[in-house]
């Protein structure tokens, strides 16, 4: 079995594996993972393996909060195994109750962070993210009532997803000025064919040590080997839905990259899964499952190559 390795959180003390779990999938219709059977044989898995990140939001689902209550049931009696993660901040269309459209507000957050405790079935959430910047609430009142919560034992990180550089360091200051705990991580998409995060989130990122987890980091599947000019694996996302990714996809330099891949032995997955995990800042890499042996095979890719810093150099040059 592979030996995962594990990293601190940005400058916090929270430790998690560098592949987490994205549990988006749990829940969703037309995957194994639709139905409590089907997670929980993924959850273990992933536990077995050596995974203790476990990302998910209060959205996910077939219908919202579908994931978290498919993970509650599923996660009884190993929940201190794992590092638990979830978002508020998207519509939940009613079922945190209103919200008018002020979902970082200390009103609203409390509604959220107790729907969430109930569909987890547990006390309390590891690090809780807001899942996209509210125009309408100050940050500063973000950051009061998630502060309030960590004091309550209920949260005990915060993270954010989806903002911007300019959104990262006024989050940071406003913290610091507020003296309330700041976030520790940030989630946004990046992949070697979405680079926007390298302008200016990392950077803010890493100026203000947040560890950096990557959502979308194989480009739904796309990097996982499993996929050529004339298609993949029926049952995939990008087959299913996003047949338009495929169909755009820079072949000939795929092509290339798996060439690169082939001459040292590695195979796309675990290049990709190593290139990620060496930029600064990237803490770890969370992918999708909706079956065990899918778990396996990340977290042996993981570790199976060690890239040189040329290595690294090349296959970011290759997609520019």
């Amino acid at each position: 079995m592979a030996q995962i390795d594990y990293r601190t959180l940005g400058n916090s003390g929270l430790v998690v594996s560098t592949i987490g779990l994205g549990c988006n999938n749990f829940g969703r219709t037309g995957t194994t993972t639709e139905t409590q059977a089907g997670t929980s044989l993924v959850i273990d898995a992933a536990i077995d393996t050596g995974v203790t990140l476990f990302d998910t939001a209060d959205i996910y689902g077939a219908e919202r909060g579908l994931s978290e209550t498919l993970m509650g049931h599923a996660l009884r009696g190993k929940r201190d195994q794992i590092v638990l993660a979830t978002k508020f901040g998207m519509d939940m269309s009613g079922a945190n109750g209103p919200d008018w459209d002020a979902r970082g507000s200390r009103r609203y957050i409390r509604l959220a962070v107790e729907a969430s405790l109930t569909r987890l079935q547990t006390d309390w959430i590891d690090l809780y993210q807001l899942h996209r910047p509210d125009p309408n609430t100050p940050i500063e009142e973000t950051l009061s009532v998630l502060d309030d919560l960590i004091r309550e034992g209920k949260i005990r990180y915060i993270g954010h997803s989806n903002l911007a550089g300019w959104q990262i360091a006024e989050a940071e200051f406003t913290a610091r000025i507020g003296g309330h705990p700041a976030f520790i991580s940030a989630q946004n998409e990046y992949s070697l064919l979405v680079r926007e995060a390298e302008e200016e989130v990392l950077p803010a990122v890493n100026a203000y040590g947040l560890g950096f987890l990557p959502f979308f980091p194989l480009y739904n599947g796309l990097f996982t080997g499993k996929f050529n000019r004339d298609g993949g694996p029926a049952d995939s996302r990008i087959m299913m839905v996003r047949r338009h990714l495929l169909d755009d996809a820079p072949w000939d330099t795929i092509e290339r990259y798996q060439q690169f891949c082939d001459d040292r032995g590695v195979t796309m997955l675990g290049a990709t899964l190593a290139w990620l995990l060496a930029q600064p800042g990237l803490t770890s890499v969370i992918a999708g499952a909706t079956k065990p042996d899918q778990i396996v095979q990340n977290a042996e890719a993981a570790t199976s190559w060690r890239p040189t810093a040329e290595d690294v150099a090349y296959i970011s040059a290759l997609f520019a």
